[in-house]
């Protein structure tokens, strides 16, 4: 127990399939106990047959949430056993269905009192822990049905690692970063245009100067996203030049930069914020929508890639 108690919740698959094996050793002897001749690996699959009904393959692992390939093996050496019968359906010859044998129905009677016994020992022990562990287990198959432990993990891995990015000031130092961000993604999709080579080679010019502000997120002290508000004429900011690294995706910089830029138009008194894209750019798009901008239909644009225009209004 040391060892799970230093590596704690970590460790949680291990000690439960440590438990699993504790009580699969201790129900062998119980099924020995009873001089019942069933390996207990076998009972979900044996307890859901009846002698009557028949069941599929595929009916049996949903029903008792096992794989397919285990349900089908576990059949065949019950089989071998001759505790279950195959029958070929009446309507679908291709299909097979699964039944106890008079054997197999004859081992169902026999264990009846060890059933009884065993969950009478099960809840009495219950009673002795602080906790329901039968309810436990259900809480969390229900939990992990909604979204797996790999999901919960990823979430946490994403909080962990944003929580590493800054976003700063831009300064002159970031100019080639600024370009080859913005660069990147451009010519990934589409060309670079003459409003680009402007506002990325000579961003104090034409966005600082004219009382713009440019944001660059670092991460690992790597620059890795940008983001600019350009001035417009309505007293608004123009969102412009957003971009992320592919090597940092995932780890929400385009909503951080984004958001860090519509609170420095909103501290500097705009009305609004709008900007440019393109359709194409779905995960973009989805971006904007998370940050409250919405559709709207504006003056033609200089970009011959933006196919669509948003805004935001403060």
């Amino acid at each position: 127990m040391d060892f799970y108690t230093r590596t704690g919740k970590m460790a949680l698959g291990s000690r439960l399939r440590r438990l699993s094996e504790q009580m699969t050793e201790q129900a062998a002897a119980i099924y020995d106990l009873y001089q019942v001749d069933l390996q207990p690996k076998w009972f979900p699959v044996f307890y859901s047959l009846s002698p009557t009904e028949g069941k599929s393959i595929t009916d049996i692992a949903r029903e008792i949430g096992h794989t397919h390939p285990s349900v089908s093996q576990t059949v065949r050496e019950l089989s071998t056993k001759g505790y279950v019968i195959e029958k070929k359906g009446e309507t679908d010859g291709r299909k097979n269905f699964i039944l106890l044998s008079p054997a197999g129905a004859d081992v169902r009677e026999k264990m009846q009192d060890q059933l009884d016994d065993v969950t009478s020992a099960i809840e009495k022990a219950m009673k002795e822990t602080h906790n329901d562990l039968w309810r436990a287990i259900g809480e969390w198959e229900f939990l992990l049905e909604q979204k797996s432990l790999l999901r919960r993990v990823q979430e946490e891995q994403k909080i962990r690692e944003s929580a590493q990015v800054q976003i700063i000031d831009y300064t002159p130092a970031h100019q080639s970063a600024f370009r080859q961000l913005n660069e990147e993604w451009i010519t990934k999709y589409f060309r670079m245009e003459e409003s680009d080579y402007k506002a990325l080679d000579h961003p104090q010019e034409y966005i600082l100067d004219k009382g713009g502000h440019i944001y660059i997120a670092v991460y690992k002290d790597e620059p890795v996203g940008a983001c600019a508000l350009i001035p417009m004429d309505d007293g608004g900011f123009e969102l412009a030049k957003m971009a992320v690294s592919p090597r940092a995706q995932g780890l929400g910089i385009g909503y951080l930069i984004g958001q860090a830029c519509i609170d420095k138009a909103r501290a500097l008194g705009a009305r609004r914020v709008y900007l440019e894209s393109n359709t194409a750019l779905k995960a973009a798009i989805s971006l904007y929508h998370k940050l409250g901008f919405r559709k709207v239909t504006g003056p033609p644009s200089p970009y011959e890639r933006a196919n669509i225009q948003m805004e935001l209004m403060l």
